[in-house]
């Protein structure tokens, strides 16, 4: 006799923000997906949609809110979750029918709230999940979240009022997450937290037995481990500390990705202490030195914010000179914008928008030029790529150096690659390069 299979709910996502938010969308449709729930992939098929927004930027509230309204035109039924459901009255005051509002990670909150809005009689033949968890990812990279929260009062950021104070993860646990993955097709782990760097400081560096030995809950004994786990390793937002020192052999000796995104924001000292962010730049430039006379091949990207309050024409021509001075290989820029509840709102000389869009410009047109110089020195070399996406019809591929994350830096486009599969890592010998590309074919 057939047996007929109970239906299930099915739940929508509109995931916003950065990478963290990524991984908290992951994690929330994980634990659903594991209880039953199915998914859709559109507004007309889900019972409910999940909103997880971001609440940074006054811009960034603004997308939120839009998408928030989008899903209820659509949808009619939605959760909102995220950095800005800190604020749930105006979330409210302006979509009074959302059926709840949570905060960042609040991951037991959200799955309330869907239990409440789509409940779900528990079947032994849907509650099925796979073992790495649901991604919202390609199969072949994963993001791998090991903190919340940030212990830094930044003039220009509401993190901590949004997500609390460091709080890191054991570092068994994210080293079996780590195993997980990879045992399901990851190739590449990008790790992410508010402060990479400070990782662990909040529990003494407490160590755990992971493969019978102990690993600290420091940055530089979890990069050591998950560099032994088969796949690439790359550190994102990593404040440049003295123990970031240490990295760097690991990645000179290839068990780490030689890749290092560093948050340094500006380089004025003065814009720097206004900022309430380390102002030390010229001992920066000796330590970047220093990191490159160990591994010549350190990509290290960063972002920087122009027209913060107070900022002279001096100190943005001092940002110029810096950034001549320090080459870096990937380089993002943002004019500073108000946030509600930031410091930096109460400074005096706020930047007219007409500076800021001119000094934007500037920055921009010198770190493409430096970029391009950057790259057209790696024609003639090959490199180590790992492939996002193939097309066997034209015969082409894209994908990554070691010196490009995902979605943010550049790419290589390769020539006669059709027979490659994405998740693959293979040498490719440069042959052409613009501002921000290489251009390549498979060795």
């Amino acid at each position: 006799m057939a047996t007929t299979l109970p239906s299930s709910p099915k739940i929508g996502m509109v995931s916003l923000g950065c990478p963290k938010n990524l991984v908290d969308s992951e994690r929330i449709l994980t634990k659903l997906r594991s209880e039953g729930y199915g998914l859709s992939a559109d507004y007309a098929g889900a019972d409910v949609v999940l909103v997880n927004t971001c609440g940074f930027l006054d811009s960034a509230k603004e997308e939120s809110l839009e998408a928030i309204g989008e899903a209820i035109a659509e949808n009619g039924r939605v959760i909102v979750t995220g950095c800005m459901g800190e604020e749930a009255e105006r979330i409210r005051a302006r979509f009074p029918q959302v059926l709840a509002v949570t905060g960042a990670h609040q991951y037991e909150q959200v799955v309330a709230a869907v239990h409440e809005a789509a409940p779900h009689t528990p079947s032994p033949y849907l509650d099925l999940v796979p073992e790495a968890g649901l991604k919202l990812t390609p199969r072949h990279y994963s993001y791998l979240k090991i903190s919340e929260g940030c212990n830094h009062r930044c003039a220009f950021c509401i993190i901590p009022q949004l997500r609390g104070d460091l709080v890191s993860r054991r570092p068994d646990a994210i080293l079996r997450e780590a195993e997980r993955l990879v045992e399901a097709g990851t190739r590449e782990l990008l790790v992410i937290s508010q402060d990479t760097s400070a990782y662990g400081v909040d529990i003494g560096y407490q160590p755990r037995l992971w493969r019978g030995e102990e690993v600290r809950a420091h940055i530089t004994d979890l990069a050591r481990a998950l560099g032994s786990i088969g796949a690439w390793v790359r550190l994102h937002y990593v404040y440049p500390y003295p123990h970031v020192d240490q990295l760097i052999p690991l990645m000179a000796d290839g068990l780490i990705t030689p890749y290092l995104d560093i948050p340094f924001q500006h380089a004025s000292p003065k814009v720097l202490r206004a900022m309430r962010r380390p102002a030390n730049e010229a001992k920066v430039l000796e330590r970047l030195r220093a990191w490159r006379s160990i591994c010549p091949d350190l990509a290290i990207r960063s972002t920087f914010v122009v027209g913060f309050p107070g900022e002279t024409e001096e100190d943005f021509a001092y940002l110029l000179e810096w950034l001549e001075e320090a080459k870096l290989d990937r380089v993002g820029a943002f004019r500073f914008e108000p946030v509600a509840g930031a410091a930096a709102n109460a400074l005096p000389d706020p930047v007219p928008e007409a500076v800021k869009e001119e000094r934007y410009a500037r920055l921009m047109d010198l770190t493409a030029r430096l970029s391009a110089e950057k790259l057209a020195a790696k024609v003639g070399r090959e490199i180590k790529v790992i492939i996002d996406a193939v097309d066997p019809e034209s015969g082409g591929a894209t994908g990554r150096g070691e010196a490009d994350a995902p979605e943010i830096d550049g790419e290589v486009h390769l020539r006669d690659a059709g027979h490659l599969a994405p998740g693959e890592i293979v040498r490719v010998r440069v042959e052409e390069a613009d501002a921000h590309d290489l251009f390549g074919v498979p060795v």
